[in-house]
């Protein structure tokens, strides 16, 4: 093979027979393919394509019962076991909102999916895969002992695409909204003025949007009454904290498509190299350390007083992960959220780009 050309579909599948133990998207980056273009490679070989209508699998998932939910980026992976309930559909948002599975989902970024199956010895895996237009994994979800096959395979069926070929056309995607610009289009005074008027933490991406700053830039810019940096143990040390004392967190980890949601105590983190692993009954999440260039403690206003969250970012100044405290709409702040955030070791902070 030309060390220049991508992988044929066959020699796609040839990799993946002869190494079944390497996670398909570290396989993806070893081939020099996409994910999307490693799964697509096995359409008519366990893999089918379906069309990526997000309303309509939103839809037909609560039939299928309890099942694995899954979303990831390139630093962290958040699995959440339960049922697809409480769906809200719609064209540029849609949620699920129930009490394990909870998911912030952007369907314009939905540009391909697959259901796949894979055997595994005397077992059958199966699990439904979308991608964005650049073959990035948006959302997965597994099937597991407790979820109903025959509800999964009458969604496949109705999901199924008329194109059944073993490749993908990628697109180069928008520009991403965590991008940070070269030029600063906002001052200080610009930023603590909007920031000091907040009344909701949802209102803060509207606020960056119209300041033309990335979120990265605006949380070193504003101030320490505002944002504080941490020391890059800050994370493990708020697990261990929280576990310690059965404090209910929040746990956000997306991607352009998808945000997947975390509430509620959690068990000791087990670290392994650079990777923390919290393993609890229906909530998993693996955070690779070493991926973290900065962490901050942030402070928004809200109408019901101000709240504080623990944001970690990579080197691309993208945000890898965001904790909170739990609490409900209309609520303060937990106090011992509160202190554990702002005791945290707190280190000098980066200056804005």
């Amino acid at each position: 093979m030309n060390q220049r050309e991508k992988p044929s579909p066959h020699e796609i599948r040839r990799a993946q027979e002869d190494n079944p133990k390497i996670r398909e998207h570290e396989l993806a980056a070893r081939l020099g393919v996409s994910e999307a273009e490693l799964v697509a490679a096995h359409c008519g070989f366990g893999a089918v394509r379906v069309e990526p209508r997000v309303n309509d699998l939103l839809a037909g998932l609560g039939t299928v019962g309890e099942v694995v939910a899954l979303t990831r980026n390139e630093s962290a992976a958040h699995k959440k076991i339960g049922v697809y309930d409480k769906v809200v559909t719609g064209k540029k948002h849609a949620l699920v909102l129930g009490n394990d599975i909870d998911l912030r989902i952007f369907p314009k970024v939905w540009a391909c999916g697959f259901a796949v199956e894979k055997r595994q010895g005397k077992d059958i895996s199966r699990s439904l895969q979308f991608f964005d237009a650049d073959g990035k994994a948006i959302h997965k979800v597994q099937l597991g002992p407790a979820s109903n096959l025959h509800a999964y395979q009458k969604l496949v069926a109705e999901l199924e695409s008329s194109n059944q070929e073993p490749i993908v056309a990628l697109e180069a995607s928008a520009a991403d909204d965590d991008v940070e610009l070269p030029d600063q289009a906002a001052t200080v005074e610009d930023l603590r003025e909007c920031w000091s008027q907040l009344t909701d933490v949802h209102q803060f991406f509207g606020m960056l949007k119209a300041l033309k700053l990335s979120r990265c830039q605006a949380i070193r810019m504003v101030g320490e009454d505002y944002a504080w940096a941490l020391d890059k143990d800050a994370i493990g040390d708020m697990f261990e904290q929280a576990a310690e004392d059965e404090m209910p967190i929040m746990c956000f980890v997306g991607n352009r498509g998808c945000i997947q949601i975390h509430s509620g105590p959690i068990k000791p983190a087990k670290t392994i190299g650079p990777w923390i692993n919290v393993l609890d009954e229906t909530f998993h999440l693996h955070l690779g350390t070493h991926h973290i260039r900065e962490v901050w403690a942030v402070r928004k206003p809200t109408k019901d007083g101000h709240v504080t969250s623990l944001e970690a970012y990579g080197a691309d100044g993208k945000m890898i992960i965001q904790f909170f405290g739990k609490r409900h709409e209309g609520k303060g702040e937990r106090e011992d959220w509160r202190f554990l955030a702002e005791t945290l070791p707190r280190i000098s902070a980066p200056t804005a780009a």
